[in-house]
């Protein structure tokens, strides 16, 4: 009987942080197995049901994975791999999660990466706004609403101020897990220099540090659409792509759709009272890991 695999390392966030870019370059190492989908939330919602009322929550409804046989079946795939492991940006906020992984598995390695929460909750909002789900337009308005969706039982996707408390989500897994299991990246040193990054997940996790892979892929960019006609055509399914895809290779596909999303400025007011609610947790938060964080203070 095949003994059934689970992961031994998890990318567990942050949302808009380079998460997926992370899953896309790990897999592609020949001793690293990654889930073909990201974000199975199995350890976050392990045995519940699922029912988030947000627009377009029927994907995570419908994508999220709830039981150990299903969750198991995701590691099918796996045969001589060294490090096995799933990206999934929940895992670092939801509060029973850090408690759920440690009863699988106490040995097993933590990879977090960390953006600046006031750009990530904008960034957030943009991705939304590209996926033609957010209602506003405004991000102030939209955070004004954060407090009245999540009563209403939209998604996790939909927190945009309470995903970026970092020192208050680490700390439940520094409580549990060895400080040598857990790893934290910074998202400014991920955009600057990625391949020095993924080099050194790659010797964290005990595979082959020297490999090189495709870095030319830039998935999951956040933006407003200048052309929402285009958009939809290049995002969503219809008649057109269909036709069209096998005239144009992923890479050409990505350019175009990157080429016409914008991102508006957060504007300084917005981005100060955003600083005024982190203070706090920042400061907790670079005692934590360690880094100077003084830098996601300041408005400039």
């Amino acid at each position: 009987m095949k003994t059934q695999i689970l992961p031994n390392f998890l990318i567990i966030g942050a949302a808009k942080a380079g998460t997926t870019a992370l899953h896309t370059y790990l897999n592609q190492h020949p001793q690293i197995y990654m889930t073909p989908r990201k974000e199975t939330n199995f350890f976050a919602l392990e045995g519940e049901t699922i029912d988030f009322k947000g627009p377009g929550d029927e994907a995570i409804n419908d994508f999220s994975i709830t039981t150990l046989d299903a969750y198991q079946a995701e590691f099918k795939g796996v045969t001589n791999e060294i490090a096995i492991g799933e990206a999934c940006p929940l895992y670092l906020y939801n509060s029973k999660t850090a408690a759920k992984i440690y009863q699988y598995n106490p040995e097993i390695k933590i990879i977090v990466i960390l953006r600046n929460p006031s750009d990530r909750a904008y960034a957030n909002f943009l991705h939304l706004i590209r996926d033609d789900r957010e209602p506003f337009q405004d991000f102030a308005k939209a955070l004004q609403a954060e407090s009245q969706r999540i009563k209403q039982n939209w998604e996790w996707f939909w927190h945009y101020i309470q995903l970026g408390y970092y020192g208050k989500q680490l700390q439940q897994y520094y409580d549990l897990f060895e400080r040598d299991r857990i790893k934290i990246y910074l998202y400014d040193d991920f955009r600057n220099n990625s391949l020095s990054v993924v080099q050194n997940i790659f010797n964290f996790l005990k595979v082959k540090d020297d490999f090189v892979p495709d870095m030319n892929i830039r998935p999951n960019k956040s933006g407003m659409p200048k052309n929402q006609f285009l958009h939809r055509m290049l995002t969503k399914p219809n008649p057109i792509k269909t036709a069209l895809k096998p005239l144009f290779p992923p890479l050409l596909r990505q350019k175009i759709q990157h080429q016409n999303l914008a991102k508006p400025e957060l504007t300084q007011e917005i981005k100060q009272e955003l600083i005024e609610l982190y203070r706090e947790d920042i400061l907790h938060c670079q005692d934590l890991i360690q880094r100077d964080l003084s830098y996601w203070l300041s408005v400039g």
